[in-house]
């Protein structure tokens, strides 16, 4: 299988810049900033380009460096925050937002709630649509993802209830849930934005190493290592632990228009490692998204100890272009 540009970048980034240049004047995008910048390399000025769109480079993968957890939680919700203001959402144009669970997203969720609050973010013209939800326990259990994303999230915000999916572990058919869900992802013209987080295994949402990676929304068995990880929220009882779960698939996230995935903490590193410096893995099913057009991860410095010196070097020297994503921080209050 081919594998992405971006695995040639180390060694000949100017080379693709300009290929994408070719590329889109090609096809006639415009929105893209083209920088020159320029290394001084043996007494000789080489030139370099790189490509600064809302849209992202249709042939880069983006890696965002952050030097911990809080910053690259606050990076992420800052590039959220933006992609919905400058859609302009409205009551005929909804903003489609994909949403995760679990510890590290939590920093985001603050941000944006923290936004929110200060009059700088709406969510009243969002949708949102959750990965995953256990299959048989009940929607009011503390450790079900319905109480998760109310108790952290959709409560401290303007979301309308019945814009806010998630998938019903409960339901008497549970095909017949899985497939409800897919359709309500189509009628709302699909997802702008998937933000996901992945396990130290690679797995993201409940697509765990082997899931195929065109999957769609369904059931799944869960694997015992995440029953056993998962029993730190059962007070340590194997037997209270859900070992099935409903799913949004490898391809319903892929078929996102971008999907932004949150890696943090060295025991992600060799995740991270995975999803960008090798092949695509039906064993690591986060390294599918090298083959997705618009793709960044956002992580922090301890989750790229397993990266090669040279693929961290190349993208910290982005950090100037990645930060024009977020910077300035764009805001609903009105003037701004």
């Amino acid at each position: 299988m081919r594998r992405r540009p971006f695995c040639a970048l180390g060694l000949h980034p100017g080379l693709w810049a300009s290929r994408s240049a070719r590329r889109l004047g090609s096809l006639g995008v415009a929105g893209f900033l083209l920088f020159p910048l320029f290394q001084h390399q043996k007494s000789r000025w080489v030139g370099r380009f790189e490509f600064l769109s809302w849209n992202l480079c249709i042939t880069i993968m983006r890696l965002v460096i952050l030097d911990n957890y809080d910053l690259a939680s606050e990076w992420a919700a800052k590039y959220i925050c933006n992609r919905i203001i400058q859609f302009k959402p409205g009551q005929d144009r909804y903003f489609t937002l994909g949403l995760p669970t679990g510890s590290t997203p939590l920093g985001c969720y603050k941000k944006l709630i923290e936004y929110h609050k200060n009059g700088d973010l709406s969510f009243k013209y969002v949708k949102t649509f959750n990965m995953d939800e256990y299959v048989g326990l009940p929607r009011n259990h503390p450790e079900s993802y319905h109480s998760y994303m109310w108790n952290n999230f959709f409560k401290h915000i303007d979301i309308d209830p019945k814009n806010a999916h998630i998938l019903d572990g409960n339901a008497a058919d549970l095909q017949a849930e899985c497939d409800a869900f897919e359709k309500k992802i189509k009628e709302a013209g699909g997802i702008d934005l998937f933000v996901g987080g992945i396990g130290p295994d690679g797995h993201i949402a409940f697509n765990e190493p082997g899931s195929s990676l065109v999957s769609r929304t369904r059931l799944k068995t869960l694997a015992m290592d995440t029953i056993l990880a998962n029993a730190k929220y059962f007070d340590g009882d194997l037997s209270k632990v859900p070992t099935m779960a409903l799913t949004v698939g490898v391809g319903t996230v892929m078929d996102a228009r971008e999907v932004m995935i949150l890696i943090t903490g060295a025991h992600k590193a060799f995740a991270l490692y995975k999803a960008i410096e090798e092949g695509v893995n039906h064993m690591w099913t986060v390294s599918a998204f090298q083959q997705h057009p618009r793709t960044i991860f956002v992580c922090d410095e301890d989750a790229t100890l397993e990266l090669r010196v040279k693929t961290v070097k190349y993208f910290k020297g982005l950090m100037h272009v990645h930060n024009k994503l977020v910077d300035p921080l764009y805001s609903m209050k009105e003037g701004n």
